[in-house]
């Protein structure tokens, strides 16, 4: 029996399930969406929650133990200088899981985690996008529609 032994065994030993759960924060806060099996999301929730908990203190301690846990410099790099900022007057509830749907091949329930506003993030990064592309055509003569007389 497992009583009072919290948390996800998600069928891996513990090395296994450790290296799981690293990949899945580091990719979390690099892409701030990733999609998943529900278990593996819910075991990784409460731990990028932690980490975008140590980037809103910015101390070097902090970097040193995101740094211990996350795989890429880049990651520890995003959460303190984008991520952590962007969370200072929110207490908690930085993600959200939300259900996808089955998975084709085998059939298991996927789900987003994400960071809650990476909506907005990435919609403005998108019309950030669209607009240097029109800029470009219009530059280039492209943009401009020809009219054609009707005779």
């Amino acid at each position: 029996m497992r009583h009072q032994r919290a948390g996800f065994k998600l069928k891996r030993d513990v090395s296994a399930r450790r290296a799981l759960l690293r990949s899945l924060v580091t990719s979390a806060i690099l892409e701030e969406r990733i999609v998943t099996t529900v278990p593996k999301a819910k075991a990784a929730k409460p731990l990028v929650e932690k980490m975008i908990t140590l980037a809103k203190r910015d101390t070097l301690h902090s970097r040193r133990q995101a740094a211990q846990f996350l795989l890429t410099p880049a990651a520890v790099q995003k959460l303190f200088e984008k991520i952590g900022p962007r969370f200072t007057q929110r207490n908690g509830g930085y993600t959200r899981i939300v259900r996808v749907g089955i998975r084709k091949g085998d059939g298991a329930e996927t789900a987003m985690l994400e960071l809650v506003g990476s909506e907005l993030v990435r919609r403005a990064a998108d019309r950030a996008k669209r607009r240097e592309e029109r800029l470009k055509q219009l530059q280039q003569g492209e943009g401009a529609p020809v009219e054609q007389d009707s005779n």
